[in-house]
């Protein structure tokens, strides 16, 4: 019922920044936690943060804390995932998804978006 889809990835340098954008149809996320997510070629999904829609709680994992934020917008019912000081390490496809009251874990997942930080 609810589609996500994912906007600004790109290439940057290293030290750069880019903001990531996850846009929902079908329903507001008023129930919701968003999580942004990443995906290298050969290595497992890993996640990268999150936000509680309702209260504003934001979760990061240690490699991107202090670097990344994680926002929203309610009334557009739209993550952001801000991405300052990239390193190569961030390299990947970002992905959005949500998880629905009542559930353990993420079960919409978005296309996602391809960033590159070259060195």
């Amino acid at each position: 019922q609810v589609q996500l889809v994912e906007a600004g990835g790109g290439l940057v340098q290293a030290g750069g920044s880019l903001r990531l954008s996850c846009t929902a149809s079908g329903r507001p996320l008023s129930r919701n936690t968003m999580g942004w997510f990443r995906q290298t070629p050969g290595k497992e999904r890993e996640f990268v943060a999150s936000i509680v829609w309702s209260g504003g709680s934001t979760y990061y994992a240690n490699s991107v804390k202090g670097r990344f934020i994680i926002s929203k917008d309610s009334v557009k019912n739209t993550g952001y995932l801000q991405m300052n000081n990239l390193k190569p390490e961030d390299t990947a496809v970002y992905v959005c998804a949500i998880r629905r009251i009542g559930s353990v874990s993420f079960d919409t997942w978005g296309q996602g978006t391809q960033v590159t930080v070259s060195s």
